[in-house]
């Protein structure tokens, strides 16, 4: 009699979660209908491509490749975005489908959002003085899918660049509408773990282009690429030089010393293995690459741009350190 009792009690989770299923196809299915459907018409730059906006992203990012001044300048591929976006005023150029497939996804619990990952494709320069229109297509909205953070949908757009009309490059944004993860109310099968333990920091990637860098921080040395070809420096490490091109490469060792080029203070969003706010700092090294990493030895609201840091190297748990910058060690 119990194996029959459980042979229903397990017949029902089928059937209940069969139906699930049916559920979560049949609302794919409304979802995806917006797939080729328009997510912003004859959008314009609100700007046009111009040099003072490029030398402030050249600031920023540390680059000082010649083709991005002078006479002759052309923007940096990397800013093709910039130039569409809207600032906090934001654009009244999104579309009633884009508008529609939101409220849909927010209605069925999916109300957070995280952006994933984006792609471009640059087809032209963009020069000063060009104007930049733009077109926007919803070009997938995945099934169901879950993570870490949640179970949702990813929603992928597709934004054409135009420069004077001729079509500059393309850039594909994904982001993932999801409904935050509960706690399990069942038993975790998982070995328990110490009440009082830390959640985890999230893991570097590390991959074939970068594994040197984290060999080196395991060895409490922060090391910068410096190029074959030109002897250009550059950190983070890229495989290829942006200055010649060359793919050859070495290393040589930071001294540790530098100073916070610009920082933010981070108060949103909460996530449980950090404590906001904390202070994350734009550090220039003295070697005259920049890196970001937290500013710490000093409250979050006493750090300042201009402040001498020095390196040193924070582990957070069993299996990772960090290299991080403590205020005030100019030694």
């Amino acid at each position: 009699m119990k194996e029959r009792e459980g042979a229903v009690r397990t017949d029902g989770e089928s059937a209940a979660r069969s139906e699930e299923g049916r559920s979560a196809d049949a609302f794919h299915e409304r979802i995806a209908a917006f797939e080729g459907r328009s997510a912003a018409t004859a959008g314009v730059g609100k700007d046009p491509v111009n040099l003072p906006m490029i030398r402030h992203w050249c600031e920023a990012m540390g680059d000082a490749h010649p083709a991005y001044e002078g006479p002759g300048a052309v923007a940096p591929p990397t800013m093709l975005q910039a130039w569409t976006m809207g600032g906090l005023s934001g654009h009244g150029d999104r579309s009633e489908a884009y508008d529609e497939l939101f409220a849909l996804l927010d209605g069925a619990g999916y109300t957070s959002v995280v952006a994933t990952d984006c792609e471009q494709e640059y087809l032209r320069p963009l020069r000063p003085g060009d104007t930049i229109t733009f077109d926007a297509v919803i070009e997938s909205v995945s099934p169901r899918k879950t993570t870490k953070l949640g179970t949702g949908h990813f929603v992928t757009t597709r934004m054409d660049v135009r420069a004077d009309g001729e079509l500059a490059g393309t850039h594909r944004f994904r982001i993932l509408k999801y409904a935050p993860a509960r706690r399990p109310s069942t038993p975790d099968p998982r070995p328990p773990q110490p009440a009082a333990a830390a959640p985890r920091r999230p893991r570097p990637v590390v991959n074939r282009d970068n594994a040197g860098f984290w060999e080196g921080v395991a060895a409490h040395r922060l090391l910068i690429q410096r190029c074959g070809g030109c002897a250009s420096l550059r950190l983070p490490w890229l495989p290829g030089c942006a200055e010649c091109g060359s793919p050859e490469w070495d290393t040589v060792e930071a001294s540790g010393a530098g100073t916070v080029y610009s920082y933010v203070v981070m108060h949103h969003p909460p996530f449980p293995a950090f404590d906001p706010p904390y202070a994350v700092g734009l550090i220039e090294l003295a070697e005259g690459v920049r890196m970001i990493s937290n500013v710490v030895g000093v409250p979050y609201d006493k750090v300042r741009i201009g402040m001498p840091v020095r390196l040193e190297f924070l582990r957070v748990d069993e299996e990772l350190e960090l290299p991080v910058f403590r205020a005030g060690g100019e030694g």
